[in-house]
């Protein structure tokens, strides 16, 4: 993928048995901090059916998802939620495959 073109990515945290109240409470000061880095297009939390908590990304370049992936809110956030998660964090890059229409067919 070029590395111009933005790119989503999935982050799918699992939460220890009762703690997924606690790993929200702790993934939410990370989520304003990196809501002010460059090339951040989305960043957003979500539940999900199986109990998991899935984190929905759009970075406007691989480069600025690298360099977030490397930074200090990520640090941060790693070692903030350590204890309340059962398995580690699953980061999933996508690349789209454009159909439908231009504005709903791609994040």
């Amino acid at each position: 993928m070029p590395a111009a073109e933005p790119v989503v990515v999935t982050a799918v945290f699992t939460p220890v048995e009762g703690m997924r109240d606690e790993l929200v409470r702790r993934l939410e000061p990370a989520i304003a901090e990196v809501h002010q880095e460059d090339g951040c297009i989305l960043y957003a939390i979500h539940d999900a059916p199986d109990g998991t908590i899935v984190m929905i990304e759009r970075w406007a370049s691989e480069d600025l998802l690298d360099a977030h992936s490397q930074g200090q809110a990520v640090g941060r956030l790693s070692a903030a939620i350590a204890d309340v998660i059962a398995s580690p964090v699953v980061v999933t890059r996508l690349r789209p495959i454009p159909a439908g229409t231009p504005e709903q067919g791609v994040l």
